[in-house]
């Protein structure tokens, strides 16, 4: 697949070392490939190292570099973040993504954050220290409420788990496809839950969707999931509903300006960007769980990523198409 020139074939950023290990297991000795845990942004190439790149939802790439590239290839179930690309750039680079490979892992993570809300986790660990029970009372899942918004083929595995916590499940989806899922729209959904969970598809039509004035009318004490995108539940919004104990807890996997707020982190140089600073201050909370955006992240996903990535990657090099494409902007998923 390599003309041996010495060039890259592909190069993939945002790859952890477990992640790098895999892709090299799975890909063809015949490919030539880069490999890096920075964002693109952290790496400051003035040109691609490769026309060819394979990104998770934390790079951004530059517009100049919209010439240059032959396809992209988004190690993520998600891909707003390609379509922004092209269609800032007016330029419909062919772009491939996984849409399968981590449905249980998210799910799994999502059951996992709301059960930590539930029992106070956070609190209960700090507690150890004194031995000291006071306030930890918690709550269980059987008989509860759980909402989930955006029922794709994570929104549905989520489902399954509620309902076999023996909880009450209700979905809210535009495309109501699956049989064994009770749906009701999202007013209705809002008011009888205990438990909601964002698992929807970030488009340019619901950015902010879980907005202030849509969960105040959620069920006084109920707690909010996210692990989809964080532009769907604005930060400065949680805070205020936290605040006014609407919410009595939240958990994000995901957030608003993510790339600015990871290589903030990372490189321990405060965030400007007023999203940022509000995570921060959604960090400070007892009642609030923060994960990396790594709900993906179990051994098995990542053997799923690392085989359909190698597919994907000798099929466009082979091809120059993509097994699973990601649609053009403004046309149907």
């Amino acid at each position: 697949m390599s003309d041996r020139s010495g060039k890259i074939d592909v190069f993939f950023y945002e790859a952890f070392a477990e992640e790098t290990a895999a892709l090299r297991h799975r890909l063809s000795p015949d490919v030539r490939a880069g490999f890096t845990p920075l964002t693109i942004q952290e790496c400051f190439f003035r040109i691609p190292p490769s026309p060819f790149i394979s990104i998770r939802t934390q790079s951004v790439i530059p517009p100049g570099w919209a010439g240059l590239l032959q396809g992209i290839l988004t190690r993520s179930t998600g891909y707003d973040h390609v379509n922004r690309f092209r269609e800032e750039t007016g330029c419909d680079i062919p772009a491939g993504y996984l849409p399968r490979y981590c449905n249980r892992a998210v799910a799994e993570q999502a059951l996992l954050l709301w059960m930590g809300l539930l029992r106070k986790l956070g609190l209960q660990i700090r507690r150890f220290e004194n031995f000291d029970r006071d306030g930890l009372t918690g709550g269980e899942c059987l008989g509860r409420t759980l909402l989930v918004v955006g029922v794709g083929n994570i929104g549905s595995e989520i489902c399954r788990l509620g309902r076999a916590l023996g909880m009450e499940v209700a979905g809210v989806d535009i495309l109501r496809k699956h049989r064994d899922v009770h749906y009701v729209d999202i007013e209705e959904g809002i008011a009888q839950a205990d438990v909601i969970v964002c698992a929807m598809n970030l488009t340019p039509e619901n950015r902010g969707y879980f907005r202030y004035e849509l969960l105040k009318r959620a069920r006084r004490g109920a707690v909010f999931v996210n692990v989809a995108r964080g532009e769907l539940s604005p930060h400065r919004d949680l805070l205020r509903l936290l605040d006014e104990g609407c919410l009595s807890g939240a958990a994000l996997d995901v957030y608003e300006n993510e790339s600015a707020l990871a290589v903030s982190l990372r490189s321990g140089v405060p965030g400007g960007n007023e999203n940022v600073r509000a995570c921060l201050e959604l960090r400070k909370r007892e009642n609030v769980i923060l994960t990396p955006h790594n709900a993906f992240n179990t051994a098995e996903a990542l053997e799923r990523k690392a085989g359909q990535s190698a597919e994907q990657v000798e099929r466009f090099l082979t091809e120059k198409t993509f097994l699973w494409r990601v649609p053009s902007p403004g046309a149907p998923g």
